[in-house]
């Protein structure tokens, strides 16, 4: 299933929110994001919809075990596409704006030859899978 690069962007902070505080809200999401509540709504439940995410009776969200693949591969890639153009001398902010856009449309095929040639170690997943 192709999956839209909003939703990988949602699962994303999802999971970074996850890290920092313990739970994820939706308030968290559309502020990381720098979207509207309502717009973390209709999100939310197409994520819901599709058996990324659950909530519970307090709003307060849960990555499935399909959410939390996307997310993680989705963070992976960012972390190591930034530190990349960092290391062809992009600065941090730079590098990570252009991790964030470049993370959704390149192939894993590329992805994997970058992390080859720059010497990047993918990092495992939660799950302990790649």
């Amino acid at each position: 299933m192709k999956i839209f690069r909003a939703f990988e962007d949602y699962l994303e902070a999802m999971l970074m929110m996850k890290e920092k505080h313990g739970y994820i809200r939706s308030i968290d999401v559309a502020e990381a994001l720098g979207v509207t509540k309502p717009s973390v709504t209709y999100t939310t439940k197409r994520l819901r919809e599709n058996g990324y995410i659950t909530m519970n009776k307090d709003g307060l969200i849960t990555l499935t075990d399909l959410g939390m693949e996307v997310a993680s591969r989705t963070w992976n890639r960012h972390k190591l596409l930034t530190e990349f153009f960092m290391r062809l001398g992009v600065d941090e902010k730079t590098a990570r704006e252009d991790a964030c856009k470049v993370e959704h449309d390149l192939s894993e095929k590329t992805f994997e030859a970058i992390c080859r040639h720059a010497d990047l170690e993918k990092q495992k997943y939660p799950d302990g899978k790649e």
